[in-house]
């Protein structure tokens, strides 16, 4: 078996060795970054929703960067939401701020009942510039 190409960002990994998991993993031309979710450096959460979804964009923003790439190059977003018929709208408007301009990536949402004492969480693959495979 090969070695895991891993991608830490810098700072942030007490919610990683804690729970034991890796924030990205290269393969073959892919970037695969595990949820992602607005907690602090010390795992913490922010405190209020739109805080939290800001948060868990500039945590990815983190990794894809590591990794040499960017929100542009993300070919799929799987995101879940803890009771998103009440919170959709308030987090739409924050994603629109990261999104970036069409084509956009696609989509999958998923409403869940937990996500660790967060309420937004959002999971992707991008797709590695040559320069940064």
């Amino acid at each position: 078996m090969n070695k895991r190409d891993v991608v830490f960002p810098p700072g942030r990994q007490a919610l990683y060795e804690k729970n034991r998991y890796s924030p990205a993993i290269r393969s073959n031309g892919f970037l695969f970054v595990s949820g992602q979710v607005g907690s602090r450096e010390d795992g913490s959460p922010e405190v209020d929703l739109e805080s939290q979804v800001r948060r868990a964009f500039e945590n990815l923003n983190g990794i894809l960067a590591s990794a040499g790439c960017g929100f542009d190059d993300v070919v799929d977003v799987t995101v879940f939401i803890v009771d998103p018929a009440s919170k959709f709208e308030t987090i739409w408007k924050v994603v629109g701020e990261y999104w970036g301009e069409a084509p956009h990536p696609t989509l999958t949402g998923i409403g869940v009942t937990w996500l660790y004492g967060f309420e937004f969480e959002i999971k992707v693959i991008a797709r590695l510039p040559e320069a940064a495979r």
